[in-house]
């Protein structure tokens, strides 16, 4: 008895397509103990399953993905979760690049729901971080959408130290280049095709950001607002005032704070390498749009 192959399996993995195939046994899955049903095709003889092409081929811990993505979107670093789930560290820091990439196109899947009804309004801000050490500071621009609350994209740049540290900074890593607007003018962009021609969109006093604005779309109405103190106990991101204009954008970098284990503002887990925290922070904007904010 012979049934229809998955067309775009069988195109890329057989030499010549002929849209029929022969069950052929099937295999005991150990990752996740699911019995997975095999296929031969017809065209060419090569035997395919319910597994090939499928984005966690080939993985012998598929079960701890969802486990591992609640965990490090809840606060736990990479060395807890590897605790918690029995696994060895090196396999997380190799799940978080495979489930950073899935949540890069859930992301994607997302803002192309604004495509037909679009934004008109947004807030944007930076937040700052480190890498290994204060002396080589990092900054992370933030859009979001301020009706649900929505994150719609986060972009991890260097930027100079400043301050006190200016000097030794400099003495013991060199000049960093300041990357900032690069950063932001990205994020701005990559959600351009999903506004109205009249995006409205709210920040801090920054007298940059009204330039980086016009380089995007000169169109783009920027409404500015005084900065405030933060809050005494600890949550720099929330206002100790009765109304806050940005208040939204302030919430989800708290939100962003609070889960993000290398985030926190006091601890020792801290991020070594941008790259990661890049993978970090897109995992958890994804997990943050599809699951705290509904």
């Amino acid at each position: 008895m012979s049934q229809n192959c998955d067309k775009n399996v069988i195109q890329s993995k057989c030499c010549s397509y002929s849209g029929r195939s022969r069950r052929n046994g099937s295999f005991f899955r150990k990752s996740d103990s699911k019995r997975i049903l095999r296929w031969r095709c017809v065209g060419c003889g090569k035997s395919i399953s319910q597994a090939t092409g499928t984005k966690c081929f080939n993985q012998n811990k598929r079960r701890v993905n969802e486990p591992l993505r609640k965990l490090l979107c809840s606060g736990v670093s990479q060395r807890r979760s590897a605790f918690i789930l029995n696994i060895n560290k090196v396999t997380v820091a190799r799940k978080l690049k495979f489930l950073a990439q899935q949540a890069r196109l859930g992301q994607e899947e997302f803002l192309k729901k604004f495509e037909h009804s679009r934004i008109n309004y947004v807030q944007f801000d930076e937040m700052e971080t480190f890498e290994h050490t204060k002396l080589k500071p990092l900054s992370i621009a933030i859009v979001v959408e301020p009706e649900k609350r929505k994150i719609l994209g986060l972009r991890v740049s260097e930027m100079p130290a400043k301050g006190l540290l200016v000097n030794k900074s400099i003495l013991k890593y060199g000049k960093r280049v300041d990357l900032r607007k690069p950063a932001m003018t990205k994020v701005l962009s990559s959600i351009k095709e999903k506004t109205t021609t009249h995006l409205l969109l709210r920040s801090d006093e920054k007298s940059a950001y009204s330039s980086w604005i016009k380089e995007v779309s000169p169109d783009w109405q920027h409404e500015r607002f005084k900065g405030q103190r933060g809050c005494i106990v600890g949550q720099g991101e929330l206002k100790k005032i009765g109304f806050d204009p940005l208040f939204s954008l302030n919430h989800s970098c708290a939100m962003i704070r609070a889960n993000v284990n290398r985030l926190f503002r006091r601890t020792w887990c801290t991020t070594k390498k941008k790259e990661c925290l890049q993978d970090h922070l897109d995992l958890y904007m994804d997990f943050h749009n599809q699951y705290l904010t509904n």
